[in-house]
């Protein structure tokens, strides 16, 4: 099987690294330097620039002004990504064409893919660990569903327009409901990530929602659910790349003994051990955006790839940026040199993506769930 890139998803890589050049993209304040929220809004100016350079419409299909492209071509996009809601917007966005009433998804999904309106997920859950479809309910009233409950820990919630949450509906059924900004019944609260990134905790208290911004297909958020944790993989694996590049200049031009210390066998041992880890992170991140790809939503082989895909990803950008850290010595700590803050986004996105041990549970109990036979 050939697994090479087709010309269309490189010209996707090679149109993103165009617009991020010269964009830092660890541009987010460490939170140590700055008092309650970083930033009011992310960067509109970039928005547009993605928007112009048809990046924000790739998985949607040519009939509703996108590209037509698969999750492959996101995630090699985001590889090159910078501090903005293109993931969960691409994702909602591509959710909302693929399981979403034909009408209204065509409407929203062609002027979200010129970046109007800005659409986020709620995936966090109450508390981050518990499953995001259970912290908030959904019941039908008439033409309306009412919504209750709690997300936490929401990115962009403050820049986002639309806000899509899941909620069950105490049938077995999940359902993902549009939420606007400022709707009524949905209020925010701010918090700070890790990295400093504002996020909001949305508390939702009877909020009615018309049934047709509701999307009620089956398979739908367990399709999101998986593109979003592939698209955080690809979010890690580019960081931890641009951070070994990072620490392989700077071990170069160090010296200790009259020699640069990439030269000594325990720094080049480590700066190995860490290639190997992105490496394995990129293996398993393709095969993971390949099957949601080609496959469909909740059957075992996209389950378990999403799993090792997120396992290598958690281990491997801790690894890499904990690794830079010791090797730039005190250096790294400087508040005027970027790996802190790479370090602090770093572990962000570990904790986005679950610890390694919950996954590799979640794989011993494919099997039964999922039998083979």
């Amino acid at each position: 099987m050939d697994f090479t890139f087709t010309e269309e998803q490189l010209a996707a890589a090679e149109a993103a690294r165009g617009v991020f050049a010269g964009v830092a993209p660890d541009s987010v304040p460490s939170p140590a330097l700055t008092t309650g929220a970083v930033a009011d809004d992310f960067d509109r100016a970039l928005w547009a620039k993605l928007a112009d350079a048809d990046l924000l419409s790739l998985p949607l299909a040519p009939e509703h002004g996108g590209s037509g492209l698969d999750a492959i071509a996101l995630c090699l996009v985001l590889r090159e990504s910078a501090r903005v809601p293109l993931l969960e917007h691409s994702a909602a966005t591509a959710a909302v064409q693929a399981y979403g009433a034909k009408e209204s998804a065509a409407e929203l999904t062609a002027r979200a893919g010129r970046g109007e309106p800005v659409l986020t997920v709620a995936a966090s859950g109450r508390t981050g660990h518990d499953p995001a479809e259970l912290a908030v309910s959904a019941r039908r009233d008439g033409g309306m569903w009412v919504l209750d409950g709690v997300q936490t820990a929401v990115p962009w919630a403050y820049g986002a327009d639309l806000v899509v949450v899941p909620a069950h509906t105490g049938a077995g059924r999940t359902v993902l409901a549009l939420v606007p900004h400022g709707h009524a019944g949905a209020v925010l609260a701010e918090q700070v990530s890790t990295s400093g990134e504002r996020l909001g905790e949305l508390r939702l208290e009877s909020a009615r929602i018309a049934a047709r911004d509701v999307i009620e297909a089956e398979g739908a958020w367990e399709w999101l659910r998986g593109l979003l944790a592939t698209g955080t993989c690809a979010l890690a694996l580019g960081l931890g790349e641009r951070v070994l590049r990072m620490t392989s200049e700077y071990t170069g031009k160090r010296e200790q003994f009259g020699h640069p210390i990439a030269t000594f066998q325990a720094v080049a041992v480590q700066a190995a051990d860490r290639y190997i880890d992105l490496r394995a992170m990129e293996a398993t991140l393709w095969q993971a955006a390949w099957r949601i790809a080609s496959g469909p939503p909740g059957t075992l082989p996209v389950a378990g790839d999403v799993a090792v895909a997120k396992i290598w990803a958690a281990e491997g950008v801790r690894r890499v940026v904990q690794t830079a850290q010791h090797l730039h010595g005190g250096f790294g700590a400087d508040t005027g040199y970027a790996l802190h803050r790479y370090h602090a986004w770093a572990k962000q996105l570990e904790l986005s993506l679950g610890p390694a041990a919950a996954y590799e549970e979640t794989l011993g109990d494919l099997p039964a769930t999922h039998p083979l036979g």
